[in-house]
């Protein structure tokens, strides 16, 4: 095992967007091996991506869970190409269902059959990231006649796994499966059946990655920081039900009846945030990340709170690699 400790940009809702840049470059003076760039409500990531790698120099990206629904293969493979050539960052990409609120909502695009489109979307994906032109007919994605003018034929796909549906597709297709606010038990779960349904499709079992929010000693600013953008996954499909597998089925509840997301953040216990986050001393930090790596992740990515700790600085220089750098 790999035992990789990356960062991951975190989009703090109380927070400036522009702060990204700055943790990313807090990412890179750390020491970390890599940096997942999302997208939220402030930048498109392939654009972000772009900018982190003028201001992150080398550092390498993983640009998503994008949401599959929106972007077509040919999208995902310029804007992918676009962050190679003009960055010279190595990139990787990373899908996810999202939800209906983003995909049919934000977008006006089919949120349903998430899993099969998925799969598609890579089958369609791998020939034109290798160079060759596109021919592809599916159920939900078709795409002809596109082709890079440069290839990427090694660019790592990740798929962002919650559900039996889309973990099957993670295990028999992708190159790694991304989880986001779970516990190290959930992941120690969630490993053992990507391997079976990788063996059981004759491939070799893709890494793990997990995302994980992390606070050194959080105060109330810290706290309610992580707890506003907990809210936001309390009602979506996947994150609900696991939370309520979790003990907090009324907050759930709640959400999925259309509380605010101002007082379901209010209502987030402490407890639930230990439960799906690294909080507390440096060693207690990296004592929780060595638990996430324990349960079968390759890759812990590191989402640092920032409302007391300015660009994530100190959290991510508790877990350099050299422990040598002051936040």
């Amino acid at each position: 095992m790999t035992a990789r400790v990356e960062g991951v940009l975190p989009f703090w809702l109380d927070r400036p967007a522009a702060e990204a840049l700055d943790v990313a470059a807090a990412v890179q003076r750390a020491g970390l091996q890599g940096l997942w760039i999302g997208e939220l409500q402030s930048f498109d990531a392939f654009a972000l991506a772009t900018a982190v790698g003028g201001r992150a120099p080398g550092l390498p990206l993983t640009v998503g869970p994008l949401a599959v629904g929106v972007r077509s293969p040919a999208a995902l493979a310029l804007g992918l190409r676009s962050v190679a050539t003009l960055t010279g960052s190595p990139v990787a990409l990373a899908l996810g269902a999202s939800s209906p609120v983003i995909v049919t909502g934000w977008h006006d695009r089919d949120w349903a059959h998430a899993a099969s489109r998925t799969r598609e979307t890579i089958a369609a994906l791998r020939p034109i990231l290798a160079g060759e032109r596109a021919a592809f007919d599916g159920a939900h994605v078709r795409t002809h006649g596109f082709r890079l003018r440069e290839p990427l034929s090694d660019t790592r796909i990740a798929v962002a796994a919650f559900g039996p549906a889309m973990t099957r597709v993670a295990a028999r297709h992708a190159d790694q499966v991304v989880l986001n606010l779970v516990p190290p038990e959930h992941v120690r779960a969630v490993r053992a059946t990507v391997d079976a349904e990788a063996h059981a499709a004759g491939r070799t079992p893709p890494e793990l990655a997990v995302w994980v929010p992390a606070a050194l000693e959080p105060g109330p600013a810290a706290r309610a920081q992580l707890a506003a953008q907990l809210a936001i996954y309390l009602g979506a499909p996947g994150y609900g039900e696991l939370f309520a597998a979790l003990g907090f089925g009324a907050l759930v509840e709640r959400a999925r009846a259309g509380s605010r997301r101002g007082e379901l953040a209010d209502a987030v216990p402490r407890e639930l945030l230990e439960r799906v986050g690294a909080l507390g001393s440096a060693e207690a930090v990296a004592a929780r990340i060595a638990a996430y790596h324990d349960a079968g992740a390759d890759t812990v990515g590191v989402a640092p709170s920032t409302a007391e700790d300015p660009r994530g600085s100190g959290v991510l220089a508790a877990l350099s690699p050299t422990k040598e750098l002051a936040p």
